[in-house]
């Protein structure tokens, strides 16, 4: 098989059995790899109904066909399991060079099952595989940990690691690697945690064979000319994500406090400007990458210096905005403190906020907390991320995520407690924007952007330039109305299959959605690295049968999944934005109801969110089909 390493390496942890098995060809022809890999797996081999943090569960890592080759930004790995976070269908994905080296060691894949006996590590170089003691690391941070572990084995070797919130199975915890690169949705790290395994170092030698060696190559080297030639690639790479900030404000979608508004007034003190005047020392990028979006930094704060990856726009917009830390310097420490903890920053930011607000509300004492908290305090944020990875106190409650611990609080506090399906929102605030609101709904692993980023449809047309009007001391101008149209529900679908194509591949999506690199370059690199002459609009037929089956898999792991499941917090289908260019608007919940018809319709699912058996023979899933229908999912 060309492009792929053409092997599975599977590891039981309990037993400590190591399993070669070549990789099928079928499975990369229906799949293609990565997230396509980690969805297949789990529907066929995850045991149906099994808790996340069960032995059985499996953890799976898995490439795709173009990553490691010269391709740009090559170097994503798709993580799988059954999430702590929802109890259905979880990927996360990760930049940096782990997964080109996972492959040149010889594998597409490594499937963990069973849990190791004691702390440990994996070990891989090229053919040699062994499971190690990690006694000397476990209880260290992830960064930290990745520094020691390099420091024992070698720089070439490529590492992952878990921290504190890992090995405590926070419900969020995140897998770090190549200091700043993050898995961090639906807590993979808590079930790597969960299996008492701190890290996997890799180191790889081999080559991966290629169709036509010649050709990929010019071809590869006149991708990276095409995308430098990009009229954005100037003014991407200086700030990277970062430089969405603004924009992001100005349309009146920056979650603040909670979610409770959508625009701050301190947005200058820490947008991706102040990263390049405060902080940055120098870009950082990941394998094969020409627009290297990490921005690497020194942070000085009053709690201590640090030098951190970042922050990257989700971050600024969940401690920048919905924790409303007002300095870059301080929302930089936050970044620190979660990466070295190993928690993802998006539900790290979302849970702390909710908890102000439950303090704020008296729904939460001082007693309940241990000590006042608020926004707009660094202090506050560092109490309750160390209380939270110890799961001590109000640790133990935030450390379950914001539905769990809202069901536990009662009082109304689910009305702002701001997730979808268990899984918190990501630096999106959507009163005004249904086709985005839509996206979050139905996301597959929770309430997610990267599954479909639709903001700029929904605010296409005029708007007030704020920054002006604030600099000027003018009143900032209402938005007119997004429009809600069957053709949200269409557009949302349409980009549901693109980008998590992307994940499938192994490559980065950012070429594509930021500088606008064509489509068309990427199925010629697919044709030229692994000989299957496909078109785009074939390969987008791929990610609609993969997004069925994430969504059959949630169906079949999660009593009474359904409609139910896709619908935001009530402050979103309730609560008019109090202020700022959407002040007023809130989408109500027969609105709501409606985008969900319409989705469904489109999805050829039924009334409850369900693929249909017709949907699903369709895409070649009829064994799926079978199973869910023997299961009781789908009616006889």
């Amino acid at each position: 098989m060309f492009g792929y390493a053409g092997t599975i390496l599977r590891i039981d942890l309990s037993s400590g059995a190591i399993e070669k098995q070549p990789l099928d060809e079928d499975l990369a022809d229906c799949f293609i790899g990565g997230r396509g890999f980690v969805a297949k797996l789990l529907f066929d081999e995850l045991p149906r109904g099994i808790d996340p943090y069960d032995a059985k569960n499996l953890f799976i890592a898995a490439t795709g066909p173009l990553s490691g080759h010269l391709v740009p930004a090559s170097g994503k790995t798709h993580f799988g399991t059954k999430s702590p976070a929802t109890g259905g269908y979880a990927d996360s994905n990760m930049g940096g060079h782990f997964g080109p080296a996972l492959k040149y060691a010889g594998y597409d894949m490594l499937v963990l099952t069973g849990c190791a006996p004691v702390p440990s590590y994996l070990f891989i170089e090229d053919g040699q595989v062994e499971i190690r003691p990690a006694d000397a690391y476990w209880g260290q941070g992830a960064l930290i940990a990745e520094k020691n572990m390099k420091a024992d084995l070698g720089e070439d070797f490529q590492i992952l690691t878990i921290g504190p919130a890992g090995e405590q199975r926070v419900r969020y915890a995140c897998l770090s690697h190549d200091f700043g690169r993050q898995a961090g949705r639906s807590g993979v790290g808590a079930v790597l945690g969960s299996k008492w395994i701190k890290g996997i170092a890799v180191r790889g030698t081999g080559s991966l064979p290629v169709f036509d060696v010649k050709k990929a190559f010019a071809a590869g080297k006149a991708a990276f000319k095409k995308v430098s030639a990009k009229p954005g690639f100037t003014e991407w790479t200086p700030e990277g994500t970062a430089g969405i900030t603004n924009w992001v404000n100005e349309v009146g979608a920056f979650p603040t406090r909670n979610f409770k508004t959508s625009f701050s007034d301190h947005y200058e003190a820490i947008n991706g400007q102040a990263i390049l005047k405060k902080l940055k020392i120098t870009d950082k990028g990941c394998y094969c990458c020409p627009t290297p979006c990490g921005k690497y930094g020194l942070t000085k704060t009053k709690l201590g210096d640090a030098y951190v990856e970042g922050p990257e726009y989700e971050t600024i917009a969940l401690f920048g905005g919905n924790c409303e830390l007002k300095t870059i310097e301080e929302v930089a420490y936050a970044n620190y403190l979660c990466d070295e903890l190993g928690i993802d920053t998006i539900s790290a930011g979302a849970v702390i906020s909710w908890a102000i607000e439950c303090f704020e509300k008296g729904m939460l004492s001082e007693g309940d907390i241990g000590r006042p908290v608020k926004f707009s305090d660094l202090d506050t944020v560092n109490y309750l991320l160390e209380k939270i990875v110890s799961r001590e106190g109000i640790g133990d409650l935030l450390a379950e995520g914001v539905k769990k611990a809202a069901e536990k609080v009662g009082q109304g506090s689910d009305h702002f407690a701001i997730h979808v399906k268990g899984l918190e929102w990501t630096g999106y605030e959507c009163r005004n924007a249904p086709s985005m609101m839509l996206a979050y709904m139905t996301a597959d692993i929770g309430a997610h952007h990267a599954r479909a980023w639709v903001l700029g449809h929904d605010m296409a047309g005029a708007w007030t330039n704020v920054n002006e009007l604030v600099q000027s001391g003018g009143t900032v101008e209402r938005q007119p109305p997004a429009q809600v149209t069957a053709d949200s529900a269409r557009y949302v679908i349409d980009s549901q299959h693109t980008r998590p194509l992307f994940d499938a591949l192994g490559i980065c999506r950012l070429q594509l959605m930021e500088l606008g690199f064509e489509v068309e370059n990427y199925a010629e690199l697919f044709y030229l690295i692994t000989g299957k002459k496909r078109t785009w609009k074939e390969m987008l037929v791929v990610s609609e049968r993969i997004w069925n089956l994430t969504r059959s898999i949630s169906a079949r792991e999660i009593k009474g999944f359904g409609r139910s499941w896709d619908f935001p917090p009530e402050r979103f289908s309730t609560e008019p934005i109090p202020s700022g260019p959407n002040e007023g608007y809130f989408i109500p919940k027969q609105k709501l109801e409606q985008l969900l018809d319409w989705y469904y319709e489109a999805r050829g699912w039924d009334a409850n969110g369900i693929p249909t058996r017709e949907t699903l023979v369709r895409l070649d899933l009829e064994a799926v089909a079978d199973v869910l229908r023997a299961e009781g999912v789908l009616p006889n």
